[in-house]
């Protein structure tokens, strides 16, 4: 009896919600130790900050209104899967969660918020990947088990904070000779900007060079043992996970990736944030310039 009453419900269970969970996929949801759905041939796996407290404007919000994270597959060709998500995070854990996904063979494809006058401050990463069900499940482990486990500390998760940068002397010339630039002084600021001269970017016929926007920069400010930086890469779309790995790799924060401008080809702006030594922040830069360029054609078909 028992066993008629438990395929009964199966079954009841399977015509209510649509189908039945694929074993692999049921397998997914064991690896990361969360809850999920199987519906219209997808998994979603839920990622809710029911550990966060968010106020919006003052006003106490609760996690369905938009904290809800999650990560999806669905099958794709040639047996693979293909994985998105958007993860739901706090300055802190950022960029400890985006380290742990490009380690990992991940893509990070976007990072903004999504509100004004949130408290605490959330951004929301979204993630691509593509393989088998279990080497994505293993592949995004890493980054789901830091949500909600970082430090509280309010700093560069990075370099400690940006405590101790202050007006000072920069070798100018030394910086120029890393990056490979000449740069210009305002101020107290030595700001350095590279056009993308090697792409062809037109709007109603005009063509959009770096007056117009199209360039990756980087602003020092400080002094040569203690500095911060900040700057912006202009990146097609094959060049945004080098770059990524090249900025995280030399210690620099990523902020924000999205796009400036509508148009062909489609042209990414990721920017970055880092304290410490001038010549480590240059050379950093440096890496992620490096990248420019030589991915030209890399998943450039699914932009446009």
């Amino acid at each position: 009896m028992s066993r008629v009453f438990v395929t009964l419900l199966f079954v009841f269970a399977t015509g209510m919600f649509g189908q039945e969970m694929p074993a692999d996929y049921a397998d997914v949801l064991k690896t990361l130790g969360k809850q999920g759905d199987y519906k219209a041939n997808v998994l979603k796996v839920n990622i809710p900050r029911n550990d966060l407290k968010v106020t919006i404007d003052g006003i106490a919000t609760p996690t369905p209104f938009g904290f809800g994270g999650w990560l999806a597959m669905t099958k794709g060709t040639g047996g693979n899967d293909v994985m998105m998500g958007d993860l739901v995070l706090l300055e802190d854990e950022v960029n400890p969660v985006m380290s742990a996904l490009l380690d990992n063979g991940l893509e990070v494809t976007a990072l903004h918020n999504h509100f004004f006058f949130d408290s605490p401050r959330v951004f929301f990463m979204h993630v691509h990947g593509h393989g088998k069900a279990a080497d994505l499940a293993a592949k995004a482990k890493p980054a789901v088990d830091l949500i909600g486990h970082g430090s509280p500390k309010h700093q560069s998760s990075v370099s400690g904070g940006a405590g101790g940068v202050t007006a000072g002397q920069i070798n100018t010339a030394k910086l120029a000779q890393i990056v490979g630039h000449e740069g210009e002084q305002s101020g107290q600021v030595y700001k350095i900007t590279i056009g993308r001269d090697d792409l062809s970017v037109k709007e109603m016929g005009a063509t959009i060079n770096a007056r117009m926007g199209l360039n990756t920069w980087a602003a020092f400010y400080g002094s040569d043992s203690r500095a911060e930086i900040a700057g912006d890469v202009a990146m097609l779309a094959g060049e945004v996970t080098p770059v990524l790995k090249a900025l995280r790799s030399n210690g620099l924060n990523v902020v924000a990736i999205h796009n400036h401008m509508t148009g062909q080809p489609t042209i990414y702006f990721l920017h970055y944030w880092g304290t410490g030594p001038v010549e480590r922040l240059a050379t950093g830069f440096k890496a992620a310039l490096s990248e420019l360029g030589k991915h030209a054609g890399h998943h450039e078909g699914a932009t446009h």
